[in-house]
């Protein structure tokens, strides 16, 4: 099992990556905005996720084949890519119910990854023939370049990282990062072992409130340059399991390079999200009339957070009637949100978007 000591090196860019998780939390955006960069994000991860092992379709042909219509048939390359979306959103699900990491959530997303797949690639490893040796082998040279532990080891090697996840006091990041190595080192499946990997790490980035909104990808980030990716977690070690990488003697070295990719990963969804943002704000104020403005602006220099057509109209001097088709523009930009009771609504309130952006708009309506 790997072990890590957190260095000064480790502890800056966990100091780092907090910085920019509470950075993001400063960031509202409209649910429609999140959604999509969501969706976006998740074909991404999709693309990026199968390129490391060697998935020849390109990102515009991942995005095609995820829009297409289920019931078609699919090429191999296109049906691993629509599996790790569709494993994403079974991990969105699991996420809602705050599932706890367990050897059945591991076995059910590879499942997914290997959708369609023959029944000998779904599932824990099987014994291999007689004189055959399971390897992961090269290419090109054909040379074994990672011989795992054996078979019957793998349930008992899941049971003690599942055991670690649920009882350690780790660091979120550590623990994310000890998932990703674990995984892909045991090897547990005959196929998929990377992509559950990076999946599941995910996960538990998600589950402690490290995935960034659900923006951005990264995955894309460990295929920039997989070359590194796989160095990283080989550490220089033999192939065999059994000669170090079973307790390697400095995992500093993959969870440095993991968490460097954290950071970078964290702070382009910060750009992003701030982007979006700005975007946003100019946008919604772009639908609305000076009249509807204004009584926006009054509504924020008032700090009426909450409030009826007919005190906004006493306020303003304006028909109810006019008030009300004004609240309506607003709520359908964002602005504010209709409090119902019944069939009928009763009031209105600030949006989260205008109470979290509430300076910004200010100076852009004055």
């Amino acid at each position: 099992m790997i072990k890590v000591t957190l260095s000064n090196d480790i502890l800056k860019k966990i100091t780092a990556i907090d910085a920019n998780r509470f950075s993001l939390s400063t960031i509202e955006l409209p649910p429609m905005t999140k959604n999509r960069l969501r969706k976006n994000s998740k074909k991404k991860s999709s693309y990026a996720s199968n390129k490391i092992e060697g998935n020849p379709l390109t990102e515009k042909q991942a995005e095609e084949v995820i829009e297409r219509d289920d019931h078609r048939h699919f090429l191999k390359p296109e049906q691993e890519i629509r599996n790790y979306f569709l494993a994403l959103n079974l991990l969105e699900e699991k996420l809602k119910k705050k599932e706890m990491f367990s050897k059945k959530m591991i076995l059910e997303v590879q499942a997914m990854v290997e959708k369609g797949a023959s029944k000998e690639k779904i599932g824990l490893r099987r014994p291999m023939p007689p004189g055959i040796l399971f390897a992961v082998y090269d290419s090109v040279t054909g040379a074994p370049e990672y011989i795992p532990p054996e078979y019957s080891e793998i349930p008992e090697l899941l049971d003690e990282l599942v055991d670690y996840v649920n009882t350690t006091d780790d660091h979120p990041l550590i623990i994310a990062a000890v998932v990703h190595y674990q995984l892909v080192t045991i090897h547990p499946f005959e196929d998929g072992n990377g992509r559950t990997a990076r999946l599941m790490s995910g996960y538990i980035l998600d589950f402690y409130g490290y995935g960034f909104n659900g923006i951005g990808s990264l995955e894309e980030y460990f295929a920039y340059d997989s070359d590194e990716y796989y160095e990283s977690l080989q550490m220089g070690l033999p192939a065999l399991y059994y000669s170090g990488r079973e307790n390697p003697p400095h995992p500093e070295i993959w969870v440095n390079y993991f968490l460097r990719m954290v950071e970078l990963y964290s702070k382009k969804v910060c750009e992003i999200s701030q982007g979006e943002q700005e975007e946003d704000i100019e946008g919604s104020l772009s639908y609305l009339n000076i009249k509807e403005k204004e009584m926006l602006l009054i509504l924020l220099k008032k700090r009426l957070r909450e409030f009826t057509p007919t005190e906004v109209s006493k306020l303003m001097g304006v028909t109810n009637k006019t008030i009300i088709n004004r609240c309506a523009k607003l709520a359908n930009n964002g602005f504010i949100v209709p409090n119902i009771m019944g069939q009928r609504i009763r009031s209105y309130s600030l949006s989260e978007f205008t109470k979290r952006n509430e300076k910004d708009i200010i100076s852009r309506i004055s």
